[in-house]
Formats: structure tokens, C-alpha cells, sequence
């Protein structure tokens, strides 16, 4: 499906306001766009409401931020998207860590600390898969029994084979390329027999090939237990090969690019290795094509410079009775119009952090005083060298393979689990590069004319970073909170976050940083990494000291469980106490194990679609909405 304007699908919000819905869903991220899509295809009215401008969809809408990538000075993850001062988004901090009791406020999330964690989201259409990597795999049957298996963390209320029906239909939702025997560990199963992914793997790159030779066969040992490490493909949200053997043969048909100006399907990868924050082609799948999708039913409109303010519940039953929200006529200029929007069921599926901003500043902690607690990231440890010969660097998407074989095991008792990427983008996440290499051969080398173009070529064309992907359980203290003291420019609270890494996790970043030493003698590389006291994430761990970063997998604050005096919701990602009111996204994660967050929390959204449709459908017939 492809539209030609936004504006096609827009709401006036005085209309949505006097209306009535079936549901009203804040965020229009993946997990809104796929409940929103399921609930449309059901016949059920839904209103979308965006913070941001909701001016995304057309092609031009698209090439602007092109176009803004390309002229950023800086290249962090939001610096394709406009930035309005109505709907802030976290930047990247100055390169100042916190000291002890300091509050960093300078941006949107107010830093609490102990630890200052970097990550960032989009408030922008689409959201944050909008600047993803693409990265889509799988959680391990491990990693919803942590605290039964390894004493650490929380169990889920379901496991890993309730789920997998419906991983099977988020890897449809998003394209997923990826080859089911790259997959072949810890524990994984894939549907029914022959199972296969909906697009081929994407080929490994030439430095991926590289390290295979020496790294392939190697052995590790944890816990007295081996393991053979394997370099494999990632499986990743971004158009490859359809496979015509997916679906017992019907083949997959990619939703593509949402443009009427470019081939339907979308184009393939081409390699550009700017997948965050914006793929220039729209090969990588974003929650655009699920919303337009979605909007197509003609059962689901969208309305957008809307920032949810309020929920409003009823003080006896604990019903929600709407969602009272700010409207802007122009991004950076104050001014707002406060409306309240009404439905019969609504979902919050802003993200983990925005989910339990908009509860805690509605005064809804919740009975059990959970609301905001929990709060989750994966914790990335960044390690890079040269290699001996140039490896093909800069080609292809930012990482096409990783180690998976130690994503569990009976270490985990001791310390978190961790897997690794390989970067096929050189340095650039962890030094700026290639512009910094650009400064240091000028600035540093005195290089110029064809000896600096030949010295770049021999410096970044030989660069290999290696990210150690680490867990970081559940820990009430570890949260979201809310202050009066901070809000943003329309008179919301911000988030303020606080936040620490546990033993458990820097056990990991220890051995992980003694590892990838392992790997880069294994394969000939000399190891450049170095880590500053004065950044952000900076921690030390028996007398050796690393920066750590975020990986903006925002997890936690509304915990799913089997009871609602230690849990938020239930296993559908309904509120225990307001029984209309579904809290979506990774929130909802009791663990965050090793894999990036955006495949589970697509999967149990898909789940939650089902309660909803079932629900809505089991009572009155739904009123139409009056647009």
C-alpha cells in the first residue's frame, strides 16, 4: 500500500475529540502501527495520536530528512529528524560525564545518575524504528526463565514457545532477512517443520568472511562449560532476495517503501551503511508501512502534533474515561490547544520510558508502586582495531553477522550474558569516524592532496569495531520517575531517569573486553580501543576502567506477570487495574536477555491485538466514529 500525503488519513482533532472510538493509541511506533493495523483490519475505529509532526510519509517528506542526515554536522541518531521543541527528542550528551549527586538536565531526559546512560528514541512518525538498526532476532527459551534458571532477574508469565506463534508473525510484519540455520543455538525452534524466514540472509560482508577463518572453531569456557564460537548472519528488518519458499511456497512480497514515487516493494539493501539513522533507499522496514497499512482499512486515522498529557480514570471502577492531550499548531512556538479523546479501550505505546512518564504524571504509580521501576537498556561495550589488510569497510548495512553461542549458559548464575556484533561501518560509533580520522590525518599528520586521500583509505578501509551486547536484569531501582521541577515546553513533566549498572553486568564487560582482546590477536589485528574518564558511561570494574554505553533498547517500567502485586499487567499487556487500559512495547519485558528489543515486543503486541479484537468484539457493537 502506498499513499501520496499524510494529510490523506489526518483528523481534524476538534472532530476526533468529539468523537468516540473503539480505541485510542498513544504512539505510532511499531507497536501501535501493528495493534492499530490489527484492530483496523477487524473493523474496530482507532485514532492514532503522534507527538510529532506526522509529515513522513510522502517521498519528499522522506528525502528532506535524507537530505538533513547528509548536512548534520553531527551524525547521531536523530539527526535526520527535525527536532521541535514541542516534542524534544533525546540527543546524544556533551562529552561531560556526571560527578557524584550532579543532575544532568541539559536535554530531554533528565540524568539522575548514578550512571549516565546514553540512549536516545524518536518522536517522530514511525518512531524509533525509524532510526533502528534492524537488527531482528529472537529472544532465547532462557531468557524468559532467568530468575528460575539463574537466580537473577525475573521469570515471564508465558515462555518462549507461547510466543514463538507469534515471533513467526512479527518476522512477516517487518520482512525479516535471515537464515533459519545461522540460528541453530541456544535452544531456538522455528515454527513448523521447514520453516524459513521471509527473505533470504543478507550476505555477510567481506570483513565478516574475514574473521570467520580465524575466529570459527574458536573455543571459549564459562562455568565449565565450552563453547565454539561461530561467526553467523543476522537476521534484519531490511528488503534482500524474497524467498519463494516461505509460506509453504507462496513466496514473501515486501510491503516496501511507503512512496508512490519509488517501486512498490521498495528497493533492496544497497549497502550504504547508514541504517541509523535512516536508510536513504527505505529498504529498512520502519512503522510507517505497518501505519499506512493500518490506515488504509479506512478504520484508523491518525492525529498528529499531539502530546498526551493526561490519563483520566475513574476513581470506583479504575476505567479509563480518556486521554487528555496537547495539540500544537507549530512545532517550536508555545501554545497548545488541551483536548480529551475517548474510546472505549486504550493503549499506551509510546515506548518503556514516555509509557510510564504519562502514567506517573497522570498520579497513577500504581497500587503496588511498580509504575516506572525496572527500567531496562542493554549495556554496549565498544572495542575496535586495525586489521593487517583492508577488509571492505563501508560497505553493505552496519552489521550483517555477530557471535551468538554465548547468549546463555549455566555462566548467567555468575555473570549477564552478552553476544557481539561486527561493524562493517569502521569506527564510527565509538570515535566519530571517519571524520575524526579525516582530522587527525590533517590536524595531527600534516597530510594533504594525495597522501591524505591514500592515508584514509589505508586507516579507515582497515577498521573493525566489535560491540559486546550485554543483559542488564530488572532492578526496582532502576526507573522512570517524574518532577514538577522539569517539564518541557508545553508544561508536561519530563522523564527523569536513574539508573546504575549491578556487579552482574560489569562482570560481563569484563570478560567481554578480555575476549574481543582474544579475537584480535586470533586474527591479526591490532586493538585500538581506549576508553576516556571523562565520558559518559564511564565505570570501573576491579581496577580497570571501560565506557559503556546505551543501546536504546528502552525495556521495563511496566513489568508483565502472573499477579498484580508484583507486576504492572498481565501476559496480554493489560493493566491489573484499570481494565480498559493496555500498556504496549517493551515496557512490558520482565527480561531483556541478548537480542535487540523490536522483534519481542512486535511479537507480544501481536498477542495483545488478539485480546483487544476479542474483548471490543465480545461486548456492543462498536460506535462509528464521527470523522
Amino acid at each position: 500500500m502506498t499513499v501520496q500525503s499524510s494529510d490523506r488519513f489526518s483528523i481534524d482533532p476538534d472532530v476526533a475529540a468529539s468523537s468516540q472510538f473503539d480505541a485510542v493509541v498513544i504512539g505510532s511506533g511499531v507497536s501501535g502501527a501493528l495493534i492499530a493495523k490489527r484492530l483496523g483490519l477487524q473493523g474496530l475505529k482507532v485514532l492514532v495520536v503522534e507527538a510529532g509532526s506526522g509529515n513522513d510519509i510522502t517521498v519528499s517528506d522522506y528525502d528532506e530528512n535524507v537530505f538533513r542526515f547528509y548536512g548534520a554536522a553531527s551524525k547521531d541518531n536523530n539527526a535526520a529528524y527535525y527536532n521541535p521543541k514541542n516534542a524534544p527528542m533525546p540527543r546524544d550528551f556533551e562529552n561531560v560525564r556526571l560527578r557524584d549527586g550532579e543532575i544532568n538536565d541539559r536535554g530531554y531526559l533528565v540524568q539522575k545518575g548514578p550512571f549516565e546512560i546514553d540512549s536516545t528514541y524518536s518522536r517522530v512518525l514511525g518512531g524509533t524504528t525509524r532510526h533502528w538498526e534492524g537488527k531482528a532476532l529472537r529472544m532465547l527459551p532462557d531468557d524468559f526463565r532467568m530468575n528460575s534458571l539463574f537466580g537473577h532477574g525475573r521469570d515471564w508469565p508465558i515462555g518462549y514457545d507461547e510466543l514463538e506463534p507469534y515471533y513467526c508473525q512479527a518476522e512477516a510484519e517487518l520482512g525479516v532477512s535471515g537464515d533459519v540455520e545461522d540460528q541453530q543455538y541456544g535452544g531456538l525452534t522455528f515454527g513448523e517443520d521447514g520453516y524459513v524466514l521471509p527473505m533470504h540472509k543478507m550476505p555477510a560482508s567481506y570483513l565478516d568472511q574475514v574473521l570467520a577463518r580465524d575466529v570459527d572453531g574458536m573455543t571459549v569456557e564459562l562455568a565449565e562449560e565450552r563453547f565454539e564460537l561461530k561467526v553467523r548472519t543476522t537476521p534484519q528488518a531490511r528488503n534482500g532476495i524474497p524467498n519463494k519458499n516461505y509460506a509453504a511456497g507462496a513466496g514473501f512480497v515486501p510491503n516496501g517503501a511507503v512512496s508512490v514515487h519509488q517501486a512498490e516493494m521498495g528497493e533492496r539493501c544497497q549497502g550504504n551503511t547508514n541504517c541509523v539513522p535512516i536508510c536513504p533507499v527505505q529498504a529498512k522496514y520502519d512503522a510507517r508501512r505497518t501505519l499506512v497499512q493500518a490506515m488504509a482499512t479506512g478504520n484508523v486515522v491518525l492525529l498528529a502534533r499531539t502530546v498526551a498529557s493526561k490519563v483520566l480514570v475513574d476513581g470506583v471502577t479504575g476505567h479509563i474515561t480518556g486521554i487528555e492531550a496537547k495539540t500544537y499548531d507549530h512545532p517550536d512556538l508555545t501554545g497548545s490547544t488541551t483536548r480529551v479523546f475517548k474510546a472505549r479501550t486504550y493503549v499506551l505505546a509510546a515506548n518503556a520510558v514516555e509509557n510510564a512518564r504519562l502514567m506517573l504524571a497522570s498520579g497513577l504509580p500504581g497500587l503496588n508502586g511498580l509504575m516506572g521501576r525496572n527500567l531496562m537498556d542493554h549495556g554496549y561495550l565498544l572495542t575496535w582495531a586495525l586489521m593487517p589488510k583492508p577488509i571492505g569497510v563501508m560497505r553493505g548495512p552496519v552489521c550483517t553477522s555477530g557471535i551468538e553461542d554465548i547468549r546463555t549458559g549455566k555462566y548467567r548464575r555468575n555473570m549477564a550474558a552478552v553476544r557481539f556484533s561486527i561493524h562493517n561501518d569502521g569506527w564510527g560509533w565509538a570515535t566519530g569516524g571517519p571524520y575524526s580520522d579525516l582530522y587527525d590525518a590533517v590536524d595531527r599528520d600534516n597530510l594533504y592532496g594525495g597522501a591524505l586521500r591514500q592515508g584514509l583509505i589505508d586507516t579507515v578501509a582497515r577498521q573493525v569495531l566489535i560491540d559486546c551486547m550485554i543483559e542488564i536484569p530488572a532492578d526496582p531501582g532502576n526507573r522512570i520517575t517524574v518532577d514538577p521541577r522539569y517539564v518541557d515546553q508545553l508544561g508536561n513533566m519530563r522523564p527523569v531517569v536513574c539508573f546504575d549498572l549491578p556487579q552482574y553486568t560489569l562482570e560481563t564487560v569484563a570478560f567481554s573486553r578480555r575476549l574481543t582482546k582474544q579475537i584480535y590477536q586470533r586474527v591479526g589485528a591490532k586493538d585500538h580501543s581506549s576508553y576516556d574518564p571523562m565520558a559518559p558511561g564511564w565505570v570501573t570494574h576491579n581496577g580497570e576502567g571501560y565506557v559503556v554505553r546505551g543501546g536504546n533498547h528502552w525495556a521495563g517500567t511496566h513489568l508483565m506477570g502472573s499477579s498484580a502485586v508484583d507486576s504492572v499487567v498481565n501476559d496480554r499487556q493489560q493493566s491489573w487495574e484499570h481494565p480498559n487500559l493496555y500498556l504496549a512495547g517493551a515496557g512490558s519485558m520482565p527480561t531483556i536477555g541478548t537480542a535487540n528489543t523490536t522483534l519481542t515486543l512486535a511479537a507480544i503486541c501481536l498477542r495483545t491485538a488478539e485480546d483487544i479484537i476479542a474483548r471490543l468484539t465480545a461486548s456492543a457493537i462498536a460506535p462509528a466514529v464521527g470523522a
